[in-house]
């Protein structure tokens, strides 16, 4: 299945666009694409942290995706 992943602050310049395609199995878990994104975007490394939201939610690392889920990138955000 494909899914798309929304980027957002630094995760979508990480990227070179707001969001991404992938190619993913379903019911793979939100930990296996944090690896996955970080394998393929070494710059998400860099990031002291980034959450991963799965239909306007943040996730658990455990949580299963499907195909039909909305899932974005939140990078750390700051502010006064």
């Amino acid at each position: 299945m494909n899914i798309t992943i929304l980027a957002f602050g630094i995760a979508k310049e990480i990227f070179g666009n707001s969001s991404v395609k992938m190619e993913w199995r379903d019911g793979g878990s939100v930990k296996e694409l944090r690896h996955s994104l970080q394998e393929k975007f070494p710059g998400l490394k860099q990031l002291s942290s980034f959450m991963i939201a799965v239909n306007n939610r943040y996730a658990d690392l455990d949580e299963m995706i499907s195909e039909k889920d909305e899932i974005a990138i939140i990078p750390p955000v700051s502010g006064g």
